[in-house]
């Protein structure tokens, strides 16, 4: 299993991929508010764990292991999101949120939690009667 920091990385060059068609040291670390030196670390650690293939200045290519995760952690980060909008976490909060918790949950909690998403996405009633206990509690 790839630690936190190995998923932030695959996380980001999966996206990366997925809107450019390409990842760069550069742009992995914009996103990730790194030093590009660090980059080159993780991603030569990704190479060594087989999740991607780097050559020195040709880039990097994410092997069959490297996107099935990347690709699992996009739906988790978008999972999360989209459980903490439907509970009501207030929108400036979510992504700061998601990133403190995707890391500290079991593949079991988020298979829970896309149950519970699926099961609230079924009847919108059911979003509305959670905002109205929400309403309630924080009047009382």
């Amino acid at each position: 299993m790839p630690t936190p920091s190995m998923e932030d990385y695959l996380e980001r060059i999966y996206k990366l991929i997925e809107e450019k068609g390409y990842a760069r040291v550069s742009d992995i670390a914009e996103g990730l508010e790194v030093h590009p030196s660090s980059v080159t670390k993780m991603i030569q650690k990704l190479d060594k764990d087989n999740y991607l293939i780097y050559e020195k200045y040709r880039g990097l290519v994410l092997t069959n292991k490297g996107k099935k995760m990347g690709k699992r952690l996009m739906e988790r980060h978008h999972l999360l999101e989209e459980f903490l909008t439907a509970i009501g976490v207030q929108e400036e909060n979510i992504y700061k949120d998601v990133e403190g918790i995707e890391h500290h949950l079991s593949w079991d909690s988020i298979t829970c939690i896309e149950t519970l998403v699926e099961f609230l996405k079924r009847d919108s009633g059911r979003i509305q009667e959670l905002k109205a206990i929400r309403t309630e509690m924080e009047s009382d």
